[in-house]
């Protein structure tokens, strides 16, 4: 979850950012920055349905989600 989920994210941002420096509107590059969070929501579901998960993996996975979604 962290290293595929992250490296989407890095990718949706750095396009996001080479959207805006190319003059596009802002509503696209906000669209494309957080293109990716249905994508987060199912990796974090999935992690939190698993059976008898470690507490510092959950606690990983919501600091996980709060950041890409926030930053």
């Amino acid at each position: 979850m962290i290293v595929i989920g992250s490296a989407i994210n890095l990718g949706a941002s750095f396009l996001a950012l080479m959207l805006l420096t190319q003059g596009a509107p802002v509503a696209i590059a906000i669209a494309a920055h957080f293109a990716p969070l249905p994508y987060n929501l199912f990796l974090f579901a999935a992690l939190w349905r698993l059976p008898q998960r470690p507490r510092p993996i959950s606690v990983a996975a919501c600091a996980w989600l709060l950041a890409v979604t926030l930053l």
